[in-house]
């Protein structure tokens, strides 16, 4: 006589649960991450800056509006580097604009930025991805004020990167941001 085993239907069970578990934490956090959300919180503070244009997560009017606490949250680095504006080197932190470009779902190939009073710079999109700069919220420690090229600095690693030693880089280093456009 043949004997044929039924399966350990217990054991099934808690194999189905298991799949079906790892499927609904998977999902959660496909929805939960930057590139699945296509929307950021509200600011709970004074926004400090906003991003518009060729963008794919908003939160106000197909724009991104960010406040201090929201600019943090995208993770903050830090380099000291050598500079034309200070007669000693300075430590900056900030963002990396890759990282803010990259939750923000950017498609452009041009970054404008916009001061306080309207000047602008145009930084290409190949800087943001290859070059280390970032959108400095504090220099030597302390945020900046506007009075001292804050609220938000945009700025290269000139130390370790020679090439953008240079007076075209400079320019594209615009302090008192308070708009970045991508095109």
């Amino acid at each position: 006589m043949i004997k044929v085993e039924r399966p350990n239907c217990r054991r099934l069970a808690d194999m189905v649960n298991g799949i079906v578990c790892r499927f609904v934490a998977l999902a959660l956090f496909v929805l939960a991450s930057p590139a699945g959300a296509g929307s950021l919180p509200e600011p709970t503070e004074k926004p400090i800056l906003v991003v518009s244009g060729l963008i794919g997560t908003t939160n106000r009017d197909g724009m991104a509006v960010f406040d201090r606490p929201m600019l943090e949250a995208l993770g903050m680095v830090s380099f000291t580097t050598a500079t034309p504006w200070y007669k000693e080197k300075v430590t900056f932190e900030g963002v990396p604009l890759a990282r803010l470009m990259e939750r923000l779902e950017a498609r452009g190939e041009t970054l404008t930025a916009t001061a306080l009073n309207d000047y602008t710079g145009e930084i290409p999109m190949d800087d943001v991805r290859n070059r280390k700069v970032i959108l400095a919220l504090k220099r030597d420690g302390a945020y900046m004020p506007v009075s001292d090229k804050g609220p938000l600095f945009i700025v290269y690693d000139f130390d370790h990167d020679p090439e953008a030693n240079r007076q075209k880089y400079f320019g594209r280093s615009v302090w008192q941001v308070a708009r970045l456009t991508v095109k």
